[in-house]
């Protein structure tokens, strides 16, 4: 096993845009509360948050198509130009919304400008992920990888924490009216300059190893990143729908959904559970890098087994469980188990992926199938759990959840073992991703 230096700088350049990309998205749910009434007619609040959340909406189906493009764009053009380009459409989504005309001053087109800025984040989150995971696992030595790649999610976390944080800082410190008048602009404001510091850093970012052994190799450059080249691998990318389908689903059962299941479900207090989330998120965010690091030493494989078996067997008796508590500690504990038996999964899943796929296609080959389970299962996990609320089954959303993670235990235990990949022809010792997906 590879004793290489973790390149710090790779990591962060690499990982970075997520903590800004999940910062964006997380403050236009949680602000729309404030600004719905700016974009439309005035007399039916609802109506209003409806339509700001059917745009908020749009942004997972653009995922996808984000994906492609993106991704595409990655394995012809190199893994930095993507990077870069993710941030930029970051910086601009963000500064859209912040200087948005209101409904008053133009009528309707305030709402075009904020779908446009929807849609320019959705392209830009389907391809931030691949980009990062690719870059990640490329510009990482042999031994370090599932380190690297766990920064992913401690990224995606802080960024909600810091837009949660915010969130409490603003709501205690201005007043409802100030906030709804302006103050919710504050937020894609420094979401704007927070791209752009990103954008800094990874300007200054090398290419990887990979990728410029592919660019001189003297191969095709039309076939790079084609969705033909993509499915000569189509077990590959059924594969990685497979795997993510259990993952996504959990993580924003315990992350997105948390906070709402613990007020309107347990019952307690909405300051109590917005506490409990932001306490559990954190100590979450700080055990990745531990279970991106065991990946190293024991293989992929043994993580997800463990993630797969504790989500389809934990899920029920767990969520059983939040439903009745009365307070901090209790709820905290038992969030925690559900978010630590995740991380078998939020850690290594991004490496994972990369290291299925041959260099001309990897990104291309993260990207798309990644953003379609998002969007099939991970995005539409609040929304599932609501209905069967509503419809007076709750528990059926358990047993979703545990169903979802039993069909990615199948792919987990079926699956070939990536650690050892070999994505570069200077590694020793590894095998050929083109040969470890094969097997698969």
């Amino acid at each position: 096993m590879s004793k290489a230096r973790m390149p710090w700088k790779n990591v962060i350049g690499g990982s970075v845009g997520n903590l800004v990309e999940w910062y964006d998205w997380f403050v236009y749910s949680s602000f729309a509360l404030y600004f719905a009434a700016s974009f439309f007619p005035k007399g039916n609040p609802t109506a209003q948050l409806l339509n700001t959340l059917g745009i908020f909406a749009v942004g997972f189906f653009m995922r996808p198509i984000g994906g492609w493009l993106l991704g595409r764009y990655a394995d012809r053009k190199g893994r930095k130009a993507a990077l870069t380009m993710t941030v930029t459409l970051m910086s601009a989504s963000a500064l859209l919304i912040a200087i948005a005309p209101t409904y008053e001053a133009v009528g309707y087109f305030g709402a075009v400008v904020l779908l446009i800025a929807r849609l320019l984040q959705g392209v830009s989150v389907g391809g931030e992920y691949a980009a990062s995971a690719t870059y990640l696992t490329e510009a990482t030595p042999p031994g370090r990888r599932g380190l690297a790649s766990s920064f992913q999610y401690v990224s995606m976390t802080g960024g909600q924490l810091i837009g949660l944080g915010l969130q409490i800082i603003l709501q205690n410190t201005m007043s409802e009216e100030a906030l709804t008048s302006w103050g919710w602009r504050i937020p894609f404001i420094i979401g704007a300059l927070g791209a752009a510091v990103v954008f800094y850093l990874r300007r200054n970012l090398m290419e990887t190893e990979a990728y410029d052994e592919e660019d001189s190799a003297g191969a095709s450059k039309a076939e790079r990143g084609t969705l033909r080249a993509l499915f000569t691998h189509k077990k590959e990318f059924f594969l990685v729908i497979a795997l993510t389908m259990g993952g996504t689903v959990a993580y924003y059962t315990y992350t997105t959904y948390l906070t709402t299941y613990l007020s309107n479900t347990a019952g307690l207090p909405k300051s109590t559970a917005t506490l409990v989330s932001f306490c559990a998120l954190f100590i979450f965010m700080c055990v990745q890098p531990a279970a991106g690091a065991l990946s190293d030493r024991i293989g992929r494989r043994p993580l997800l087994i463990t993630f797969g078996f504790g989500s389809m067997l934990g899920t029920v008796p767990l969520m059983y469980a939040l439903s009745s508590v009365s307070g901090f500690w209790s709820a905290l504990v038992l969030s925690l188990a559900g978010l630590l038996i995740i991380t078998g999964y939020t850690s290594i899943n991004a490496v994972v992926k990369a290291e299925l796929f041959p260099t001309n296609i990897r990104a291309l080959g993260v990207a798309l199938p990644y953003a379609i389970a998002n969007a099939l299962f991970g995005g539409t996990a609040p929304y599932v759990a609501l209905w069967f609320k509503d419809s007076g089954m709750e528990p059926g959303f358990y047993w979703y959840v545990a169903g979802c993670a039993a069909v990615s235990l199948v792919v987990y235990f079926t699956m070939r073992e990536t650690r050892d990949a070999a994505l570069t022809r200077g590694e020793q010792g590894g095998t050929p991703s083109q040969e470890v997906s094969a097997r698969v």
